[in-house]
């Protein structure tokens, strides 16, 4: 062992304790690798410096901007939607669905990302159920690591490994390489946690909410809005056609206030903001927030010719991508204060309508736009979630209380989801022909995303995860810094005398076990950058093809299982879920077993050894 991979070896061992006291930052670390290995002497400026310019990085990058395009056209959103009504009260529908949505929708992007947008649906489902979270969460984060086996852009270490096959003159994975075994472990992952939902039972409110930021239902429930609710159609030959809202003057004549306009606009139903000169149409729905009492409303109904619908949820919160809430106070010098809603014009001014009125935590019910304002009382204001967001701009008038947690959930280009599903299929299909590189085909998704209004420059650069990007480009100097001083040599001479006899599947066993217990403490991404280069040249001292090796270590990298810090999809469920770290321990390792198993019958027999 020469000094130079005493040197590598020592600092290895440094970065691992540093990833996992996570003191200082993981991108930090793999900077100061980057810093290290040229000052040691081990590696020439530009060797270190290569992971900037590596293909597979910029791959990653354009990745989350997809996923991100996904988002913010409501895609995944609306899949839960989906998913919600399908399931109705069955619990075990409800867990069989979540886990093939989220598998699926995290084999096309960040699988974090996919996670972060399922629990507060899943939170708001297992409310109506009245369900424990605890009995969903894990389901949910499981289905996100599982996403990583079914695709080779699924995950970053899948594309690592691949890189590392392309590097060693091999023709890496396709596209649906992973895909057999993920699907296998996600119906074996299915059934594993349909029999052990029941070892994870945590606690359920008495009222059937569950414990987390504060939402749409939580803000209707304390201003005491249901009941006022009102969804009206306008029929043809009502008079109120071609007139605008402030001609009308509802609100002051018929104690109706209009805060939102559901319209038709081509194929889909577009929830449009009621200002006063909003003109109404024939068969717009007219959603309003009622103070009259119920005659008042029937003769409304008769005089205006307006046809009563029925409406889903509490107070439009099924509209909650196009309407939002806002609970915000009164501060001091306020030009508010003193005037009621009324004589500030308050919709016309800002967008927004006020529905609601707490003065000494008590709500006010009646003569609510006539009430004078006060110092300290706390207004809910109803209307496009542009204008919600706006307020925390006017810190004089307005301070913003809170904001609901379905705020995280809001698609802002919601009508441009043909065009992103467009652009997801025309990546996918130049990935899958190999008509042009993988790298090509996700930068002409991005550009398509763009070109379609899907994302903005702005939102592409918030998507991307740059502590993943700065990660990878640290720690693959470091694999050809073990390459070069023999220390991925040593490793795989050790695990070939030791398991040479016994045959290639224990070695593949030996290769999963390892890089799942290096997954217990460093990222999984990193984990694959080390194992990598052991399991080519493993197969390579073997006189093996090294495809099944590649694949046994990918797949193992995904399979973070084990406890609530393997992966951040883990930590993510953490809270919402009441878990405890036993939990993850308890379920996880023996899934990892089987995972293990399944993957030591499988590849072999598709890649043959």
């Amino acid at each position: 062992m020469n000094h130079e991979l005493l040197w590598v070896l020592g600092l290895l061992a440094i970065v691992i304790i540093l990833f996992v006291i996570n003191r200082p930052r993981m991108d930090v670390v793999a900077l100061l690798v980057i810093l290290a290995l040229p000052l040691l002497g081990i590696l020439t400026v530009e060797q270190a410096l290569a992971g900037f310019s590596d293909p597979n990085v910029v791959l990653i990058a354009a990745l989350f901007v997809i996923g991100e395009g996904l988002v913010r056209t409501g895609i995944a959103y609306r899949i839960g939607e989906w998913m919600s009504e399908r399931a109705g009260n069955s619990e075990a529908r409800l867990l069989v669905l979540l886990m093939v949505a989220v598998a699926g929708l995290g084999s096309i992007m960040s699988s974090t990302g996919v996670v972060a947008i399922f629990i507060p649906v899943v939170l708001s489902i297992a409310a109506r159920l009245q369900l424990s979270p605890s009995r969903l969460m894990m389901p949910l984060a499981f289905a996100g690591l599982i996403s990583g086996m079914l695709s080779l852009v699924a995950t970053p270490p899948n594309v690592v490994v691949h890189s590392e096959l392309v590097r060693h003159g091999e023709a890496g994975f396709s596209f649906f390489s992973f895909t057999p075994f993920g699907l296998v472990v996600l119906v074996l992952g299915i059934g594993y946690m349909l029999l052990t939902r029941h070892w994870l039972n945590g606690e359920v409110r008495k009222d059937g909410r569950v414990e987390s930021r504060r939402t749409l239902l939580d803000l209707v429930l304390d201003y005491k809005l249901n009941g006022r609710e009102r969804r009206l159609r306008i029929r043809p030959q009502s008079p109120l056609i071609g007139h605008n809202l402030g001609e009308l003057q509802l609100r002051t004549r018929h104690g109706a206030n209009v805060i939102g306009i559901e319209r038709q606009h081509k194929f889909t139903t577009r929830v449009i903001a009621a200002d006063s000169g909003t003109v109404l149409h024939q068969g717009d729905v007219l959603l309003l927030d009622l103070f009259a009492k119920h005659d008042d409303l029937r003769s409304l109904c008769q005089t205006m010719h307006l046809e009563p619908l029925h409406f889903k949820a509490a107070y439009f919160i099924d509209q909650s991508q196009d309407l939002g809430m806002a609970e915000v106070s009164l501060p001091p010098g306020s030009q508010l204060i003193g005037k009621s809603i009324l004589e500030l014009a308050f919709r016309t001014r800002y967008g927004l309508n006020v529905v609601g009125l707490r003065r000494d935590q008590a709500a006010i019910e009646e003569q609510l736009v006539e009430e004078k304002l006060r110092l300290g009382d706390t207004l809910l204001v109803v209307g496009p979630w542009k204008a919600v967001r706006q307020l925390q701009s006017k810190p004089k008038d307005f301070l913003v209380l809170s904001l609901p947690a379905e705020i995280d959930l809001v698609a802002p280009a919601r009508t441009r989801a043909p065009q992103a599903l467009l652009s997801l299929a025309v990546m996918v299909g130049l990935m899958v022909s190999g008509a042009v590189p993988n790298v090509i085909a996700a930068l002409i998704g991005c550009l398509l995303m763009g070109a379609g209004r899907c994302i903005d420059m702005n939102s592409a650069y918030r998507a991307i995860h740059w502590q993943s990007l700065v990660l990878i480009v640290g720690m693959l100097p470091f694999a050809q810094a073990l390459q070069k001083t023999g220390g991925i040599d040593l490793a795989v001479g050790g695990l070939v005398n030791v398991l040479g006899g016994a045959g290639p599947s224990a070695i593949l066993a030996c290769l999963f076990a390892v890089t799942a217990v290096i997954g217990l403490f460093i990222s999984n991404t990193a984990t694959a950058v080390l194992m990598a280069p052991v399991a080519v040249s493993t197969a390579a001292q073997l006189g093996m093809s090294p495809y099944p090796f590649a694949m046994t270590v990918a797949l193992a990298a995904s399979a973070a299982f084990m406890t609530p810090v393997s992966s951040p999809v883990n930590t993510l469920v953490l809270g919402p879920g009441q878990y405890r770290f036993a939990d993850f321990v308890k379920i996880g390792v023996p899934f990892t077993v089987l995972v293990m198993l399944v993957t030591v019958v499988m590849v072999p027999w598709f890649f043959g050894l």
